[in-house]
């Protein structure tokens, strides 16, 4: 299948801010482009593109003073095929784990192993490991978490979240990332497009969606706390710990984000779209 995606955002600054941006898609999905995804800016102004140590595509922009405007659209196509389900994926030994896989064990600036090791392996430590103990992680987080896009917080941690019982998907993210860990389960952050492909539409606004991987029988499968369901059509932007290594936009300076829209739908043969969804300009 094809599928239609893009932003359109913007911010307003008083003087010159360097932005840091995240908005690529990533390097793993760029065979898969069947147009250009190049990122322009209103007003004109260089950027530069680096890859990080995550394999990240990463942007440095300097937005002037009185805001700047950014916006790219791309078709990629995709196997059209849900998140891959294996229930026998083993648990691997830590001493068996390569060694840059050992990273995604380690607690993070959101992911605080070390405040919710006994409370996962209470909840946990029963359950046979492997995909059985990973579900149940993404079962417990799904249910723990009431989704809930007014109460976004940037600064909530996988502990808060746990306690708080509210957040939006990079929570429910965090939450399982954290769990997983604590019971020697690698687990990376993921963000990207995941549009309403195969499910029923909804109207809330699009925005990037936040999902996390485990490394099981030597390889690395998705999982997806908030909707707790295999899912099609998402494409990866950027892979890291947690959300500090993957935010959109990092400001070194005040930057206000004044407009924010996302796209993602299916492109049918005939030009028209399946499963879009509209989203509105924050201001």
């Amino acid at each position: 299948m094809l599928i239609r995606a893009g932003y359109d955002i913007a911010f307003s600054t008083d003087y010159p801010t360097p932005l840091l941006l995240l908005l690529n898609v990533h390097p793993s999905r760029e065979d898969d482009l069947r147009s250009e995804q190049i990122m322009r800016s209103e007003p004109p102004v260089p950027i530069h593109h680096y890859q990080d140590g995550f394999g990240n595509v990463c942007s440095r922009v300097t937005a002037p003073a009185g805001g700047l405007r950014l916006h790219a659209e791309f078709t990629i196509e995709d196997s059209g095929l849900p998140d891959e389900v294996a229930p026998d994926a083993r648990q691997v030994s830590v001493a068996e784990l390569p060694d840059d896989v050992l990273v995604f064990l380690l607690g993070s600036r959101y992911c605080e192993t070390d405040r919710l090791s006994d409370i996962a392996w209470s909840l946990f430590g029963d359950i046979p490991p492997g995909w059985a103990r990973v579900q149940a992680i993404v079962d417990y987080t799904h249910e723990r978490i009431r989704f809930d896009y007014q109460q976004a917080r940037s600064t909530r941690t996988a502990f808060e979240a746990f306690h708080e019982r509210v957040g939006v998907c990079r929570d429910f993210a965090h939450l399982a990332i954290a769990l997983c860990r604590c019971m020697n389960i690698p687990a990376r952050y993921c963000t990207g497009y995941l549009g309403d492909i195969g499910v029923p539409p909804v109207d809330d606004p699009m925005d990037f969606s936040a999902w996390f991987d485990v490394y099981l029988g030597g390889r690395w499968y998705t999982f997806d706390a908030r909707h707790n369901k295999p899912r099609i059509g998402r494409i990866l932007m950027a892979r890291g710990r947690d959300a500090t290594d993957v935010a959109i936009s990092t400001s070194f300076g005040r930057a206000s984000l004044i407009r924010f829209d996302v796209t993602t739908y299916e492109e049918l043969e005939n030009g028209a779209s399946q499963s879009a969804s509209q989203p509105q300009p924050l201001a």
